[in-house]
């Protein structure tokens, strides 16, 4: 599981990277809702930071480290869910949910066909009723989470298709479709398990870094010379 296009980097590599950026003159400016640095030049934006869930940005003083980190994270595809609590990065509380929400021969979701034929059938009222319920029980479960724990983050992974009837179950999320602190995952989800669940989480507590292609030339060879000076003060 990656982030596309983006490489891992540690937080001195970060911090040196800024550093950089600022020597040469080029702004940069945090975006709440990817919890994300952004480098940008006369010409456009070179270079995009993601933060790890468990830092805080403080501006000109740089980063903190969280000191009681909390966020979430809920995977959902189409018949399957995966749920969780994340604390200080550590993945403390999950449930996978699942539900009836396929046709056996045409092979998509209640929620497409729903768009296409309606719901005349026994089998589709079936199937839309098991949808319902699988909003239901995927917020219940993070409604759980907000009322215990003091949330930094959410994030989460859905195919848009599915938002309107997600955030619209009678049962609602914790959270908004526009509130800040709610984060679309950068990166592929295959399946809602447990195992994508806690790669997901791991990865959201690492920094990464995507250069566009005026950045790579910009900064290719001094982040060359940044990973050289680490690798001999690891040696």
């Amino acid at each position: 599981m990656n982030i596309p296009q983006a490489r891992e980097i540690n937080r001195d590599r970060a911090e040196s990277l800024l550093a950089m950026a600022a020597g040469k003159g080029f702004s940069q400016s945090y975006l709440a809702m990817k919890h994300q640095l952004i480098i940008e030049g006369a010409d456009g934006w070179l270079a995009k930071i993601y933060l790890p869930l468990t830092q805080n940005w403080l501006g000109a003083e740089g980063f903190s480290e969280k000191s009681d980190s909390h966020f979430s994270l809920v995977l959902i595809r189409a018949g399957q869910a995966a749920v969780g609590y994340f604390h200080q990065g550590a993945l403390l509380d999950h449930k996978v949910l699942r539900a009836y929400m396929v046709r056996q021969k045409q092979g998509f979701s209640q929620i497409k066909h729903l768009k296409t034929k309606g719901k005349s059938r026994a089998g589709s009222r079936i199937r839309l009723a098991e949808t319902q319920r699988f909003f239901e029980e995927i917020n219940e479960r993070l409604n759980s989470y907000a009322e215990r724990f003091p949330m930094d983050f959410w994030g989460i992974s859905c195919a848009k298709t599915m938002w309107p009837f997600y955030f619209d179950s009678s049962i609602p999320p914790p959270f908004s479709q526009k509130d800040q602190n709610l984060l679309e995952l950068p990166m592929h989800i295959s399946q809602a398990s447990y195992e994508e669940l806690v790669s997901a989480g791991a990865l959201l507590g690492k920094f990464h870094l995507l250069l566009s292609g005026r950045g790579k030339a910009v900064f290719g060879d001094d982040l060359d010379k940044v990973s050289d000076i680490e690798d001999e003060d690891n040696w």
